[in-house]
């Protein structure tokens, strides 16, 4: 406060401009490293390093040194049902999962940031059920190697790996949307090998329903709800529920995962040319949709996808 008392009192230009210019550099909260051997110059840039760093303490069980160790070996991953063509990395740990970003993915995570750490901390303050699969860093990395000046430059996400220390028999990645969301398998052979889709889930659960408790019914729902109510709310769209059936355990292991995309002038231009069918596809509904579209239809599908078990609380009781 006195600070800004002062800056108010003595308004001269050059002053000003040279305690904005501090205020920014004091404020940038991102931190860049270089350093270099005898064959290459390296650099990092650890995106809202401090933001990151207690949002990991808040949400982790193990510790900073743990994590860094667990960055330090890391292996060529090939995502399974992955079309947007991204570079992605697995720890050889098998804890964290690195995707690649584009340059305008690394933009819209950065005005997405600040949100995003607030709703984070306050849903574990607040023991708030959240289904986001954590985010966890973001770096820009590089090198030069001095001798034949190859290069090379790559922005990162990390991610928790949301079925460590797990064999999923089948994975699912839902969207809420039936079109193009089918995968075409070989009888007998739906397994985790292969990422199945919306349609795919809807004639497994013909015959099989992914049968629920009601306490987890209701947890699950509220997760998902306050979730999508936050992504649209910052325009996020074309987000997912990631879906493992763990044999062993009997158990269903969810997370919503690729929260990044936000409902940029192009998407909205797509979705008036698909739905008017100015270019053809007579004025079907269109696969990409404005984001409270996108959410009200994602949450209506979760809902429908997971089926309540009744227990002797349902119906509070009457006529059990």
């Amino acid at each position: 406060m006195e600070n800004t008392v002062s800056f108010l009192l003595f308004p001269f230009s050059e002053d000003a401009d040279s305690a904005d210019k501090q205020k920014k550099q004091t404020v940038n909260p991102h931190i860049e490293l270089q350093f270099s051997d005898a064959n290459a110059k390296f650099y990092c840039r650890i995106y809202y390093a401090e933001e990151f760093h207690r949002m990991r303490e808040e949400i982790m069980e193990s510790s900073e040194e743990d994590f860094v160790r667990s960055l330090s070996h890391c292996v060529n991953w090939q995502a399974r049902g992955g079309k947007s063509g991204a570079v992605f990395y697995a720890t050889e740990d098998d804890r964290f999962i690195l995707k690649q970003m584009p340059r305008l993915e690394v933009q819209s995570f950065l005005d997405f940031a600040p949100h995003y750490f607030t709703y984070i901390t306050g849903a574990v303050h607040q023991k708030r059920p959240t289904a986001l699969a954590k985010i966890l860093g973001v770096y820009r990395i590089g090198y030069k190697n001095s001798q034949n000046n190859a290069e090379k430059k790559l922005d990162l996400l990390v991610m928790e790996n949301l079925f460590y220390g797990r064999k999923m028999a089948q994975v699912f990645d839902l969207k809420g949307s039936l079109r193009n969301r089918n995968v075409k398998t070989d009888s007998g052979k739906e397994s985790c090998e292969v990422v199945l889709l919306d349609e795919n889930l809807l004639k497994l659960i013909h015959d099989n329903p992914l049968y629920i408790r009601s306490h987890c019914k209701a947890i699950l729902k509220a997760a998902i709800h306050s979730d999508a109510y936050f992504l649209s709310s910052h325009l996020i769209i074309d987000y997912s529920l990631l879906v493992g059936r763990d044999d062993a355990t009997d158990q269903l292991v969810v997370g919503i995962i690729d929260y990044i995309r936000t409902f940029t002038w192009d998407k909205k231009l797509e979705m008036v040319v698909k739905s008017t069918g100015i270019l053809g596809g007579q004025g079907k509904m269109p696969t990409v949709v404005s984001p409270e579209l996108y959410r009200a239809r994602f949450c209506e599908a979760m809902d429908k996808y997971f089926l309540m078990v009744p227990d002797h609380w349902t119906g509070l009781g009457i006529n059990c």
